[in-house]
């Protein structure tokens, strides 16, 4: 547990429609700088989401502009008695913790009070080939110690209290699951050892370190230590199901499982106060934030898409640092796009569930589109071709001697037979565009109620179409 990601995940309520609509009617409202049309679309991803997955509720928080532009609250903070969320409720953030242990890592670092390189023997003695094994690698996940809460669940065992030297006697001094810096697998026993190293270093526990360091600098005043205690009535209940059946209270881990790996809870707002900073570089020096947000590669030059405590990505031209949580009961998804100024924080309360990174992709996507338009013109033209190939018909004055070679009888014939039966499409948007080979890469996608179909297209300098491929998305 204590992970969430679309592609990487290590762990482990049903609200009606008419609940769903009391509460986006409930929630409390904060000040936006963000359009009225944007702040609806969000609001409609979010509550869209919410009603699909059955997940109770969602906080959120936009950063735009290296600001903090949005903050919202949807669904059910309690299902029994109904309590609306508000954007005042703190929610566990699960393994988006690891990065601020990092942060904790490197600033003792920048005091040369350590090394990234060090072994972790230097600090913890004991351990499987400590002497072997870098502070670096257990931050990028290559170290090789085994992680000990891969479940999607919370086992007996985990009820019951534990200490860091616990979980380090139990999982870091059995053989590693691989050699040093030669594989990336995910692994909480990783950032526990790394905690105990800053509280050794430092002379503090790891929270007043954070606390004097990163949380009061930053103004984050809602964080609360979820690794002691569970969250208070006030904030939100979490939840899990078993398959597709009614929601249940989580349970709560004992004591001292989620030590420096996922044991923070805050609001989305303070969570976002931490983008910020980390866009604007202002915890830790220019040299530190390159160390965080740099792919790790492993011994044999593969890249590992992973930094010091954040997933590191490069999705058509964007910088994405990107990380989500899951522990019992919630699950967090936390996006930031440092060259774009833009930031996404989604807080839920159901475990085992994809609603935030799901809300989180889709209001990523529409920021970077609000931010880069489509052109109206382009748009209408590219509309006005598919309704053509719907009926086996196109413009050819529109497209290049290559496209127009494509688009043959067949072709043709083909279009209409597959396209012409869907009908109007509920709607044709432009999601990204690029450049390629000399051309402008377009990429619409067009919504039935059953049915996505995405359209990849090129233009040439001139206007001209040299293609323009439809597959189902």
């Amino acid at each position: 547990m204590l992970i969430l990601h679309r592609t990487c995940r290590k762990l482990p309520l049903t609200c009606t429609f008419l609940l769903l609509l009391s509460a986006s009617w409930l929630r409390a409202q904060t000040e936006s700088s963000l359009s009225p049309p944007l702040r609806s679309k969000i609001d409609d991803i979010a509550n869209e989401v919410l009603k699909t997955t059955g997940v109770p509720s969602a906080s959120i928080a936009i950063v735009q502009g290296g600001k903090i532009a949005y903050v919202q609250a949807y669904g059910a903070a309690k299902l029994d008695p109904h309590t609306p969320a508000t954007p005042q409720m703190r929610y566990s953030i699960g393994s988006i913790s690891k990065q601020f242990t990092a942060a904790a890592i490197l600033l003792l670092a920048e005091e040369g009070k350590l090394s990234l390189d060090d072994p972790v023997s230097k600090y913890v003695p004991g351990l499987t080939d400590g002497d072997k094994t870098t502070i670096r690698q257990l931050l990028s996940h290559t170290s090789g110690y085994q992680d000990f809460w891969p479940q999607d669940y919370v086992p007996p065992l985990m009820l019951k209290p534990i200490t860091a030297n616990g979980i380090m006697d139990r999982w870091a001094k059995i053989p590693l699951d691989f050699q040093p810096g030669t594989k990336w697998q995910y692994s909480n026993t990783n950032y526990v050892i790394a905690g105990v190293i800053v509280e050794k270093v430092s002379g503090m526990p790891l929270l007043q370190f954070l606390s004097q360091r990163v949380f009061t600098p930053l103004g984050m005043t809602s964080v609360a230590d979820t690794n002691l205690n569970k969250l208070p009535p006030t904030d939100p209940t979490g939840y899990f199901k078993y398959a597709l059946g009614p929601s249940h209270p989580a349970p709560k881990e004992g004591r001292g499982w989620m030590f420096a790996a996922g044991e923070l809870a805050m609001t989305a707002e303070d969570l976002a106060k931490w983008d910020i900073s980390v866009i604007d570089q202002t915890v830790l020096k220019p040299a530190s934030y390159r160390e965080m947000e740099t792919e790790v590669v492993l011994k044999n030059g593969v890249g590992t898409q992973y930094g010091l405590g954040v997933f590191v990505r490069n999705t058509n031209g964007h910088r994405i640092l990107e990380h989500g949580g899951e522990v019992s009961g919630f699950v967090a998804e936390n996006i930031v796009m440092p060259d774009d100024n833009i930031a996404v924080v989604v807080l839920t309360n159901q475990d085992a569930s994809e609603a935030a990174s799901d809300i989180g992709g889709q209001v990523r996507a529409l920021l970077v589109n609000a931010a880069n338009p489509s052109d109206p013109k382009q748009d209408a033209v590219m509309r006005q071709v598919y309704d053509g190939l719907q009926q086996g018909k196109i413009d050819r004055s529109l497209f290049t001697d290559n496209a127009n070679a494509y688009f043959d009888e067949q072709a043709l014939k083909d279009y209409a037979g597959s396209l012409g039966p869907l009908g109007a499409p509920q709607s044709f948007t432009q999601l990204r565009s690029s450049l390629r080979g000399g051309m402008t890469e377009r990429i619409y996608q067009v919504k039935y109620p059953n049915k996505n179909l995405v359209i990849i297209i090129y233009q040439m300098p001139d206007a001209q179409i040299e293609q323009y491929l439809i597959a189902e998305q």
